[in-house]
């Protein structure tokens, strides 16, 4: 069983779902975006799975200081230069367990997922 969170370290979202995460003794491997990066091949495969309208975080604090043209008219393409460019971006966390992608953080989801 292999599990890899995706997200950036000080993110209170994170900080609840790794603490869930060692609290039902499961194992993971955590990549932080601005330690470790992000690649294109990683938002490939994730929005492939999850569409880039999950993916990308309107509500953040980086979107919402875009310019408006940046934030007008997204499409794919559009979306996943933005993320690559912003990993603040990226809604979080983005689980990847076993190779299937889930995003964002519950703990009925994470039951759901892990028991």
């Amino acid at each position: 069983m292999s599990t890899t969170m995706y997200g950036i370290a000080n993110c209170d979202t994170i900080k609840k779902a790794k603490k869930w995460l060692a609290e039902n003794n499961i194992e993971f491997t955590f990549h932080d975006y601005r330690k470790d990066g992000i690649d294109t091949e990683f938002l490939a495969n994730a929005e492939a799975k999850l569409g880039y309208e999950v993916m990308l975080n309107k509500r953040g604090t980086t979107f919402r200081q875009l310019d408006d043209s940046d934030k007008t008219d997204i499409t794919r393409e559009k979306a996943l230069a933005l993320l690559l460019e912003h990993p603040a971006m990226v809604k979080r966390p983005i689980l990847n367990h076993n190779g299937t992608f889930h995003i964002g953080f519950k703990p009925a989801q994470y039951e759901e997922i892990f028991c």
